[in-house]
């Protein structure tokens, strides 16, 4: 049921012909990038707020 090793290649096949191998790279990067900060805006925003005090 999970992805396998042949989906990811198709995948990356069919991103490398979309964006180029110059542009993949910086493509990767971004995105990873926009992860990392829905991630912390996630953890901060299940942060209880101790303004009540």
């Amino acid at each position: 049921m999970g992805i396998g090793w042949q989906q990811i290649l198709i995948f990356a096949l069919i991103a490398l012909l979309l964006f180029g191998s110059a542009r993949l790279p910086t493509l990767m990067r971004d995105m990873g990038r926009s992860l990392n900060e829905f991630k912390r805006g996630v953890k901060d925003s299940t942060k209880p707020d101790n303004d009540d005090e």
